[in-house]
């Protein structure tokens, strides 16, 4: 699928303030006095972490196809 360079960027930056929030709320989870009560949530964002880490990836990897195409 082909999105507008405008498009990749913005979609990369509201993921990065995504990212920023989820990684602020494990370590705020993982400092409570018994971080084990909230284990599913942060095994959660974790897990949400890691995909939003794949995604901007490929988004990074499609803007510099962008740019090799043009």
């Amino acid at each position: 699928m082909d999105y507008r360079r405008e498009d990749l960027t913005e979609a990369k930056r509201q993921i990065e303030s995504t990212l920023h929030k989820l990684r602020e709320t494990v370590k705020t989870l993982e400092a409570k006095e018994k971080p084990d009560r909230y284990k599913s949530q942060i095994t959660l964002a974790k897990r949400r972490i890691a995909a939003f880490e794949i995604a901007i990836y490929l988004i990074e990897k499609e803007l510099e196809g962008s740019v090799q195409r043009s």
